[in-house]
């Protein structure tokens, strides 16, 4: 079960926080398992994710730790004004806020994609708020003005409004022209971003405030914010996903205390296509930061 809990963020945007756990039924208190070393954990999800997409690494990490995930600004059930800002410095700001209203620092950062850049950049501005980086398939090189033109062309490729789930799972994990192959679990992914309305499904986001975040981090690389963080730090990737291996390997060599991690058979979505390899690839790293 989750219950959730509304921060402030930056600007004054209304962020809802996802805690994961149930000392009732776990017979652990996060606040005894803090106690013994156990550090918070903040997961930040992706880009058009939201924080129930955590939902199965939180529950096992909830079993000794406290386990928050953030729908972040724009994202979820996060407030989406039209005239915010979705720079870098309003979602790391937002990180940062959520962590001290919640009183989880210092913390382990779990971060996919852009969730993950928003980690290690809050943990180089904030080194005492974080213990702890994992960082799931995410680049720190530019990507360019291409990438952004793709994406744009791809948001006007859906077939919106998706008239059932059904049609949202199959469009997404088949149909989709980024769809390299049948992914199931690229389908499901999608389907928990929909809203239902009355013509039909669509996306709980406004596609243009996801450009419109993109844009941000698209076209600068992200190597010295990287160089700057000084806690432990995994870098994990899929086999398939977006970060190559020389990449992650040179991200490693940059980041001060940096480690490796791999995932077979698995995408963009390490932690949504192979839930139990990503938690065996994550969990030894985390057992670490929790000894004394």
């Amino acid at each position: 079960m989750a219950r959730r809990i509304d921060v402030t963020g930056a600007d004054g945007v209304r962020l809802a926080a996802w805690e994961f756990g149930d000392p009732a039924k776990t017979g652990t208190d996060p606040a005894e398992g803090a106690a013994q070393g156990a550090p918070g954990v903040l997961l930040l999800h992706g880009l058009m994710g939201r924080a129930s997409h955590w939902a199965p690494t939180a529950r096992w990490l909830s079993e000794r730790h406290r386990a928050v995930a953030l729908d972040q600004r724009g994202h979820g059930r996060s407030d989406k004004p039209p005239r915010a800002a979705f720079t870098r410095d309003a979602y790391v700001d937002d990180a940062e806020a959520a962590l001290e209203q919640l009183g989880l620092g210092p913390a382990v950062l779990i971060g996919h994609a852009m969730g993950a850049l928003t980690a290690w950049q809050l943990a180089a501005k904030r080194p005492d708020l974080v213990r702890g980086l994992i960082i799931c398939d995410m680049r720190a090189s530019a990507l360019g003005g291409a990438s952004q033109h793709e994406w744009a062309e791809w948001f006007k490729a859906w077939p919106v409004p998706f008239a059932t789930l059904a049609d949202v799972r199959k469009w997404f994990g088949e149909d989709d022209p980024w769809v390299e192959r049948p992914n199931p679990a690229r389908g499901e992914f999608y389907a928990e971003v929909m809203a239902e309305s009355p013509d039909g499904w669509r996306p709980v986001f406004d596609p243009e405030q996801m450009l419109r975040s993109r844009e941000t981090w698209v076209f600068d690389a992200h190597w010295e914010e990287l160089a700057q963080v000084r806690c432990p730090a995994l870098v994990v990737r899929g086999l398939d996903g977006e970060l190559g291996r020389a990449e992650a390997q040179e991200m490693v060599r940059v980041l001060p205390h940096g480690r490796y991690a791999e995932v077979a058979d698995a995408g963009h979505l390490v932690h949504y296509d192979q839930p139990e390899a990503w938690r065996a690839a994550i969990e030894p790293f985390l057992d670490a930061l929790s000894r004394p």
